[in-house]
């Protein structure tokens, strides 16, 4: 039987204090890389928007916080690389790829679009040929290639390149609230595809949460009935990681359980 969220004080993620060592590391080994090569972190900044829309005024760009990639990232700075897979540049991530075992993730379907801007421009440009990895929990709250019984699979992870808008778009399934943390998506975004599939040169690392509204909806049907009451313990606010502000996190949503759901967030690097 798989084991949750709050039947395991040592899975996943625990806050801030849990997560800062892992975070610092992965600081560290950027700030080496960058050292190296010449490269500089630059900051990453980005805010609600309309998926469809391919530019915003330098006034709405605002900044987005760095956040921790959890103990779970599956970007070879915690263990396990997915990102060297073959296969792992994919638009539908239910599903998992190569030598995996091979299962499907089960949820509400959700649909994520991202819109990577240039700060350079005052948001006025995007970015193409960036690449975007996303990664998330499944409606039981557990992480592929981490959390006991799902050790063997990669679902709920993959990497695209930005188009021509600066866009990316996944199809996935609505993630589950484990405890102790707000329903959130992590994501890391890559200066080029080539640089994320070979987990190298992390531009910006961030998290995508949820609205309450929706996840209440969908917490009521079947499968995600853990979620109610770990949802029930927590607020935006109180949430080790979005509790400092985020406003700028917060993606749009729209849609219904029996079609799905399309989250958006516009951000910028």
């Amino acid at each position: 039987m798989r084991r949750h969220h709050d039947d395991e004080s040592h899975e996943h993620d625990r806050g801030l204090s849990y997560d800062l060592p892992v975070l610092a590391r992965r600081r560290m080994i950027r700030l080496m890389a960058g050292a190296g090569v010449g490269a500089a972190l630059v900051p990453l900044a980005g805010c609600t928007a309309d998926a469809t829309s391919s530019s915003t005024s330098a006034a709405d760009c605002a900044t987005v916080p760095e956040e921790t990639a959890g103990p779970y990232p599956g970007d070879g700075s915690n263990g396990v690389n997915v990102l060297k897979e073959s296969g792992v540049v994919r638009r539908d991530l239910t599903r998992s790829f190569g030598d995996s075992a091979g299962g499907t993730a089960e949820g509400v379907p959700l649909t994520l679009t991202l819109t990577v801007l240039d700060a350079g421009s005052g948001c006025a440009d995007p970015r193409k040929g960036a690449a975007v990895y996303v990664w998330h929990c499944d409606r039981e709250g557990g992480y592929s290639l981490y959390t006991e019984g799902v050790t063997d699979e990669n679902y709920l992870r993959g990497v695209q390149e930005t188009d021509a808008k600066g866009q990316v778009t996944f199809t996935t399934v609505f993630p589950g609230c484990y405890t102790g943390r707000w329903p959130h998506i992590h994501f890391e975004v890559y200066g080029s595809l080539r640089d994320a599939t070979r987990a190298t040169a992390i531009t910006n690392t961030s998290q995508l949460a949820l609205p309450k509204d929706v996840c209440d909806t969908v917490y009521a049907t079947e499968g995600y009935e853990r979620s109610v009451d770990n949802l029930g313990r927590l607020s935006l606010e109180s949430d080790s990681v979005f509790r400092d502000g985020h406003d700028q996190q917060l993606a749009a949503v729209t849609g219904g359980v029996e079609k799905g759901y399309t989250a958006t967030l516009t951000v910028t690097v």
